[in-house]
């Protein structure tokens, strides 16, 4: 734990991170640094030079948990991120325009511009988890949030662009992306193995929750035929976009959801991610459920709550949004059915980690007899 800092680290981050609008503002004076290759070279000296002046900013003799640096370089990524979510929509100018046509075209699209207003949950979400780190609160499970969410992002983005209409325009700088892919991976892998701190919960009590059958956990089985109506929309879904013949499938895609056939690629690319990623692990998270004892279940259902709250915001707001291509908007007539449905795939998931989290004895292993809930262990 560091101490006696002033100002607090958190509050450090964010005023660096505002070094992102900043450089971009600047670039956009300047000609020189509006080529392809510039853009990128100068996006990689920004996090690099923001890297050094941080481990020189942090104490030197105390040690410091490396994903402190993750967290924070991705502060600046999510600041220059809503910097052109506020520059679309015409709240703000002069930051974005050489960037959209030199570097990363796609973020002029409907899709794009919702994922970066997203980028103010993960900011929120970044402070909070480096405030928690440096006063030593737990800050493990927010970390899993932020992580779900980041990997989600990028998953759909870099082959939503290399296969959709702009994959014929990528510049240089698209290609930092594929850090920004990798590294929460790292992160996730780092915070998964880590011990979670859980309250002890006595021998009784588990053994008596575990006992029950899935009628007699209303909660539990209402999320089970929640998560098994979510897997059947995945498959669906992942039907239409494949371009399934059937009858059902050329009305939801033309009268419905006519967004999943835009030709930017994103949409696409979530259904199949869906299909092909989200089936199996909803399933798993099924089992978990379903059987007693299975503790992870407390890490995996809060990553995947935060992929589908990312995932479910972008697809939303864009198939709503005003860059959308009228065409591929949700029609007015069956708008609210959609956003329905929608919405309940961000919500049922972010339900099914709340219950884990508030009453987590049916996922916890038997604890010896005498142990008192105000006690403390890992597991």
């Amino acid at each position: 734990m560091v101490t006696g800092m002033r100002p607090p680290v958190e509050v450090s981050v964010f005023l660096l991170s505002l070094l992102g609008p900043g450089v971009l503002f600047t670039m956009n004076k300047i000609p020189a640094l509006q080529e392809p290759l510039p853009i990128l070279g100068m996006g990689m000296f920004v996090l690099g030079s923001v890297l050094l002046l941080l481990i020189l900013t942090v104490q030197p003799k105390t040690k410091v948990d490396p994903l402190f640096y993750v967290f924070a370089e991705f502060t600046i990524n999510c600041m220059v991120g809503l910097t052109n979510a506020l520059e679309q929509d015409g709240f703000i100018s002069g930051f974005m325009d050489f960037y959209l046509k030199m570097g990363e075209p796609h973020l002029g699209t409907a899709y794009a511009v919702m994922m970066s207003y997203w980028e103010v949950v993960h900011v929120i979400l970044l402070l909070t988890v480096i405030h928690r780190m440096f006063t030593g609160k737990s800050y493990r499970s927010l970390a899993l949030l932020w992580a779900g969410s980041s990997i989600a992002n990028e998953i759909v983005v870099i082959p939503g662009v290399v296969i959709g209409k702009y994959g014929s325009n990528i510049r240089p700088a698209f290609w930092r992306n594929v850090l920004f892919f990798l590294v929460p991976f790292w992160a996730a892998s780092q915070l998964f193995r880590r011990p979670k701190q859980m309250p002890v919960v006595t021998a009784d009590k588990i053994a008596a929750e575990q006992k029950k059958s899935l009628l007699s956990r209303p909660a539990d089985l209402l999320l089970s035929l929640l998560l098994l109506g979510a897997m059947a929309f995945f498959v669906f879904r992942g039907f239409v976009v494949l371009d399934c013949p059937l009858d059902a499938c050329f009305t939801y895609i033309y009268q419905y959801e006519p967004y999943l056939k835009d030709p930017v690629g994103f949409p696409r690319i979530m259904m199949l991610v869906y299909f092909f990623y989200a089936v199996p692990l909803v399933g798993i998270l099924l089992y978990g459920l379903n059987i007693p004892g299975c503790s992870w279940m407390l890490d995996w259902t809060i990553f995947f709550a935060g992929a589908m709250a990312q995932t479910q915001w972008c697809h939303i707001g864009a198939s709503l949004h005003s860059r959308t291509s009228f065409t591929y908007r949700a029609p007015a007539d069956k708008r609210w059915p959609v956003i329905t449905l929608n919405v309940l795939l961000a919500i049922v998931p972010a339900l099914l980690a709340l219950r884990c989290r508030t009453n987590p004895a049916y996922f916890m292993k038997p604890v010896p007899k005498g142990q008192t809930n105000d006690d403390k262990k890992k597991n």
